[in-house]
């Protein structure tokens, strides 16, 4: 894999989930800052080597500022939650959607390179699995119809402007450091359950499937989107495999040694019955290749958990 090195790099989101580990991994070569408001993130899990900066990505003087001198802006700051863009989908169009738009423009003016975080919330209720890059696009929610435009603006600005984008589509992103949401965070919710020795609780029967990545996986990808030539183009970024849910929670029980038993609940309305990445694209123009197995990457979520 390509490395990033003496590059002058600003993460959006710096002290969340995957800006926080992107952080940790480009911090050694390269002189990085970590914007984050702190509404998700923590200040904590930003390396002290890097630059942290607390502000809103969307106070466009503060971005102007923070961009001068940049190469490249992992774009990672984002309202995550399904649920809450559904309840406030003005808010959420305006983190998700209008402050990413300034941050093209400001490439387009600046001319550094921006990778940010698309979803596969984009595809909505797949026809066929595995979902490729060109299935059709029916998000059922504000944050999908979000991640979907910013998505689409990344690609025009590359092909009206030359602005250099790359848009990565992650699937069931898990990990250290994940806290809550939709199907990534039910791992640490499950781990939680397991350890405390109480019930395992699924929603509906199980058999919904997901698509399950490491944190350390999406951190190669965005690294290979940073220095890649298939620029204006969008990735799924996922392992590639199907896990059930009932199957997730069998083998967290077993890796945690618990007696708690997989308890299953009402079925969630509205809920994606499969999805699994084709990654063949990713894997062809970007070199992308998974290398953390499930049960490996459960580990490190244990292991997190268990204070080791």
């Amino acid at each position: 894999m390509t490395a990033i090195e003496e590059q002058q790099i600003l993460i959006t989101g710096g002290a969340g989930f995957v800006g926080s580990h992107l952080t940790e991994r480009l911090i050694e070569d390269n002189d990085v800052i970590a914007l984050d408001d702190l509404s998700a993130g923590k200040q904590d899990d930003v390396p002290e080597k890097s630059t942290f900066k607390q502000g809103d990505i969307c106070n466009r003087d503060f971005l102007d500022e923070l961009t001068d001198d940049i190469d490249i802006v992992f774009h990672q700051a984002a309202v995550v939650s399904v649920q809450r863009s559904i309840e406030n989908p003005e808010t959420c169009h305006e983190v998700n959607t209008d402050a990413t738009l300034h941050l093209l423009e400001l490439a387009r003016e600046k001319d550094f390179r921006l990778v940010l975080a698309s979803s596969a919330a984009i595809y909505g209720q797949p026809e066929t699995v595995p979902i490729s890059e060109n299935d059709s696009k029916t998000p059922t929610s504000p944050y999908g119809i979000d991640k979907w435009t910013i998505d689409r603006y990344a690609q025009i600005y590359n092909d009206l402007y030359d602005t250099e984008t790359v848009a990565l589509r992650y699937f069931n992103i898990y990990g250290p450091r994940q806290r809550g949401g939709d199907y990534g965070g039910v791992i640490s919710i499950f781990r939680d359950q397991a350890l405390a020795g109480e019930p395992i609780t699924v929603d509906g029967d199980g058999t919904q499937t997901r698509d399950f990545v490491h944190i350390d996986d999406v951190v190669k990808a965005n690294i290979l989107a940073a220095t890649t030539e298939h620029t204006g183009e969008a990735y799924n970024i996922g392992r590639g495999q199907q896990t059930s849910i009932a199957e997730l929670a069998e083998t967290i029980q077993t890796l945690a040694n618990t007696d708690s038993e997989v308890t299953y609940t009402e079925p969630r309305p509205g809920d994606i019955e499969e999805s699994v990445a084709d990654i063949s694209k990713a894997r062809e123009e970007l070199g992308f290749e998974p290398t953390v197995s499930l049960e490996e990457g459960l580990e490190t979520v244990l292991e997190e958990a268990r204070g080791n």
